[in-house]
């Protein structure tokens, strides 16, 4: 076996390279102008490879139009699977098989291109190799991605696409979420699987376990095998060699484990040799990326015939008469001559198409150096250098005789295309590899992948796309909650919290979750309503009110000309009562739903019929002080405080709240506000107050009117008189301040709609207290005790027995 080195031999004149060891002879060899190497594993399904090369090469030395006059040559090695043997045959397509190179170890490369090798492992051998001294490599079936690499492998070709696009397109296509994946501890493997992975994570696919076994480690093949005997997951992606498929079906079959739904790779989907009794068991319903079968006019035929007196009619004459009686003239070849009348599956040639495209893909970029015409033929003066073959490859773009488009992007590689293939059983029960669509990566992303999954068959038969997931999903009402230590594919279903549904995490701001917690809907709108018991109370109470008002106020009028509806400014009185009938129907505006007109309402009628009522208590209660004050010597106070300037006085008083009033509504006015925060379930609707010191201001203003009239009546609650007023203004007034001091912490601490009652609550207990308080004793007596309604009892004349 020849060292992989040259020894410079030292004792000669000259120093001459010489190759140390015996050389390597190629199996299938023809000189030409231009000569193109080819490594492969001779067995029928590689040696079918083999054929193809040289009816490619053949092909274009017949032709007028494609170097006329140049003839290409091939040498063919046979690397027996080994790497060594690889590594052997490398280096005598770079040396050629002379024991002397060269007088200066600068010999030419004794090829111009490489077409090879079948794996990715090897081609990356490969490739390293031959890197340095610039000789296209161009793989028909190795696809690792990590050959795109142009730092690491500036001088390699494939005619056919790299594992980025079948690692992500199918699982991602049929939305399966829990999956198993087992690939091959080698170059392809690893980077076809880290490329998935990638691609899983992204899509929220989860990996239940990723196996890597090599070919020569049966310990870990029997691992993996138990991993996915264990496995929940029923999809599994195998990124595996059809060596490594074949050991694994090998034991899936001893250990009966079938009913998984395979994912397959093009090194394995459509390899003949997994057609085994047993296989169909396991892999049937498989479903993959495959190359597209070869379309090859004149392959056939050539195969059976041509090819045979082509290669070995020197050595072999028998062959040209198809007798093989006289087997001593062809035992070099006698591997090979086992293979002649084995034909059947050439229909299903898959990579041969590629294989062709690549010389013809040499061919047209030799073409192109030597500026070829068709009627002028090539310029032979020009001497073709590997590297400069490597320089015209990377502009190649023509179309083949199969109607393919070959072209070299950026990284080396021809368009990704692929046929879909399903492992379904035929009519005659034989397994076939049937197309149910194709991937084309040159064409628009929404356009690339079409699939027909009505005519998939899927494991076990079935024709239903078969469901893998670690968890079922979660039924109505339920959220998804992560196991601890599992992938996010994983999980328990909980019972969704209040605001929650199944497929979102939180209702959005007016909405709520139903009974069912399956969908949102609108949250119920809270306002104090009309017809609900509590506004019908409060509305009842507010009529009778102003029933009560309006009776008082018909009876006065009735007695207007008696003294006690005269004493103390009957008009003030009637005005009282006019004001109270507008307090207690204030209160109505308070009940429904509220709107910007009512919002602005509501707050600022209160305000001003709450300062004209008290206006009028307080011109009362100073009309009682001024009167006692009249009755002394010499007093002519009653003239500074006759009725027109009570009336002036409430008025004043009433336009300092309308003044308050106006620049509340004019700065910030009240509004209706959606309350989000009060309740979860539900919106309260209520009427924002705008300008808190608006608001504050109207109530204390009251206040300070409430407050002065007390202090004024209480004052005056010991005059003599048997009928003082001022007595009855002081409990009213105490009456009123109590309801309004007890409201603030109410109406600050209420929820919802109960704000609104505390309000209305306070507004009718304070307008009764005062109706009742200061009317209900004249009202007694004009009623019940008319007697006393005298001028000379009310002036205290005659002793009273009633007060």
């Amino acid at each position: 076996m020849a060292l992989l080195l040259c020894a410079i031999m030292a004792k000669a004149e000259k120093p001459v390279c010489q190759i140390i060891g015996a050389p390597a002879f190629p199996l299938l060899s023809k000189e030409g102008d231009v000569i193109i190497g080819g490594i492969y594993f001779v067995n029928l399904r590689e040696f079918r490879f083999a054929q193809t090369m040289i009816f490619a090469i053949e092909e274009i030395n017949k032709s007028d139009t494609l170097l006329p006059n140049i003839s290409i040559g091939y040498r063919i090695y046979d690397n027996c699977g080994s790497s060594l043997t690889s590594m052997r045959a490398a280096m005598a397509l770079m040396n050629g098989d002379e024991l002397t190179v060269g007088e200066i170890c600068s010999k030419q490369s004794a090829v111009h291109a490489i077409i090879g090798m079948s794996e990715s492992s090897a081609t990356i051998v490969l490739s390293r190799t031959t890197g340095p001294f610039k000789i296209p490599v161009i793989s028909h079936s190795a696809t690792c991605e990590c050959l795109s690499s142009r730092k690491e492998f500036p001088s390699f070709f494939r005619t056919i696409g790299s594992d980025y696009y079948q690692s992500r397109a199918l699982v991602k296509y049929f939305g399966w979420s829990w999956v198993g994946a087992v690939r091959s501890d080698s170059d392809y493997g690893n980077n076809g699987m880290a490329i998935f992975l990638k691609a899983a994570q992204e899509e929220g696919i989860c990996v239940e376990y990723s196996e890597k076994f090599d070919r020569t480690e049966p310990e870990k093949l029997l691992k993996v095998v138990d991993v996915i005997k264990r496995g929940t997951a029923k999809v599994v992606v195998a990124f595996l060699a059809h060596v490594e498929m074949d050991n694994l079906l090998f034991q899936m079959s001893l250990q009966n484990i079938t009913g998984l739904q395979m994912i397959g790779v093009e090194a394995w989907i459509t390899a003949n040799s997994l057609l085994t009794p047993t296989s169909y068991s396991i892999l049937g319903g498989s479903l993959g990326f495959a190359v597209s079968k070869a379309s090859l006019d004149g392959f056939a035929n050539y195969v059976v015939g041509e090819f045979w007196e082509t290669a070995f009619r020197p050595e072999c004459p028998a062959i040209k008469l198809n007798i093989f009686g006289d087997q001593n003239l062809c035992n070099e070849h006698q591997d090979l001559l086992e293979f002649k009348d084995d034909n059947e599956d050439v229909p299903e040639l898959r990579y041969s198409s590629n294989i062709y495209k690549a010389i013809y893909a040499v061919a047209h970029a030799i073409n192109s150096f030597l500026r070829c015409t068709s009627p002028h033929g090539c310029d032979k003066d020009w001497k073709i250098e590997p590297w400069e073959v490597v320089e015209f490859l990377k502009k190649v773009n023509f179309t083949a005789r199969t109607g393919d488009q070959v072209w070299f992007d950026s990284t080396g590689a021809a368009a990704a295309m692929y046929e879909v293939v399903n492992w379904q059983l035929g009519p005659d029960g034989d397994v076939q590899f049937k197309p149910v669509g194709f991937y084309d990566a040159s064409l628009p992303a929404g356009q690339r992948f079409n699939l027909r999954p009505e005519i998939i068959v899927w494991a076990g038969g079935k024709t239903q796309v078969p469901l893998s997931v670690c968890s079922n999903s979660c039924p109505p009402g339920t959220r998804k909650a992560p196991q601890k230590g599992k992938p996010i594919c994983c999980y328990d279903c909980v019972a969704c919290a209040d605001g929650e549904i199944s497929n979102l995490t939180v209702c959005p701001g007016e909405y709520w979750s139903n009974a069912e917690r399956n969908k949102c809907v609108l949250k119920l709108v809270e306002f104090l309503l009309f017809t609900e018991v509590m506004g019908i109370v409060l509305v009842f109470f507010s009529l009778f009110g102003v029933f009560l008002t309006v009776l008082v106020a018909v009876l006065f009028m009735i007695k207007r000309d008696t003294p006690i509806v005269k004493a103390n400014n009957s008009e003030l009185s009637f005005l009282l009562l006019f004001s109270l009938k507008l307090c207690f129907l204030c209160s109505l505006t308070f009940i429904g739903q509220p709107s910007e007109w009512s919002c602005m309402l509501r707050h600022t009628a209160f305000g001003i019929t709450f300062v004209l009522c008290i206006s009028c208590v307080l011109g009362k209660t100073l009309v009682v002080l001024m009167a006692f004050r009249a009755t002394l010597p010499g007093s002519n106070v009653m003239k500074w405080f006759g009725p027109t300037q009570q009336r002036l006085s409430v008025l004043a008083l009433t336009l300092i709240q309308v003044i308050i009033c106006v620049i509340w509504l004019t700065t910030a006015p009240p509004f209706p506000y959606k309350n989000l925060q009060l309740y979860k379930e539900k919106i309260i609707l209520e009427c924002s107050v705008g300008s808190a010191v608006g608001f504050w201001a109207v109530l204390g203003y009251i206040g300070l009117l409430a407050v002065l009239c007390f202090v004024l009546a209480f004052l005056a609650r010991k005059l003599p008189d048997n009928f003082n007023e001022a007595k009855f203004i002081t409990f009213s007034m105490l009456i009123f301040c109590a309801v309004w001091i007890t409201f603030i912490p109410a109406y600050v601490s209420s929820p919802g709609k109960f704000t609104v009652a505390v309000e209305i609550f306070a507004i009718l207990a304070s307008s009764f207290g005062l109706l009742f308080c200061i009317f209900a004793p004249k009202c007694y007596i004009i009623i019940l005790k008319p007697e006393l309604n005298t001028k000379k009892h009310l002036m205290g004349k005659m002793p009273s027995k009633s007060l």
